[in-house]
């Protein structure tokens, strides 16, 4: 799967169980330093090769519409932060909540939430992921749910409204 947004491309792929994950996917963080640790601090963003690192892993990737929005702060990210021992009770290798903002945003995202370095908040950048697999609200990442063991997806589900369910913590820990 490219993550290329050309027109030419074929239509977009939603992921099921079953599917690979797909190649070529990078999102973009600000990892955690001690040193940049203030809300105020600006760390330098890297690229997170997602297909690389989900392929001798087991993660849980969440898609949020945006940093610091009331559905995604209020209903969405708390179930994952309160369930994060759980989660990786489990198995669970990596946790990452992926937005259409900066990675600045996303980073401080995480700092307003005391989160360091066990949840990698990131950039889907340009929304290329979220539009590849035809997951998205507008011009922003839809909100959806993936469990990837090992490089191959075992849940992948997108909220049919604009509740918080399929993609909520409960039914990814269900599916865990």
């Amino acid at each position: 799967m490219s993550t290329s947004t050309s027109p030419e491309l074929a239509a977009p792929h939603p992921l099921k169980a079953g599917d690979s994950f797909p190649d070529g996917v990078k999102f973009t963080y600000v990892p955690y330093t001690p040193e940049k640790e203030a809300i105020t601090s600006c760390g330098v963003p890297q690229q997170f090769n997602a297909s690389q690192e989900f392929a001798n892993k087991k993660a849980v990737l969440v898609a949020v519409p945006g940093a610091f929005t009331p559905g995604c702060s209020v209903r969405h990210l708390p179930g994952f932060i309160d369930h994060l021992s759980e989660i990786k009770s489990k198995g669970v290798d990596v946790v990452a909540v992926i937005a259409f903002n900066d990675p600045w945003v996303m980073s401080a995202w995480a700092k307003a939430n005391g989160i360091k370095d066990e949840i990698l908040f990131m950039t889907d950048i340009d929304i290329r992921f979220s539009k590849d697999i035809g997951w998205t609200k507008g011009d922003r990442a839809g909100r959806y749910a993936v469990i990837i063991d090992h490089g191959k997806i075992t849940y992948a589900q997108n909220e049919p409204g604009g509740d918080v369910t399929v993609s909520g913590v409960d039914a990814v820990l269900k599916a865990l």
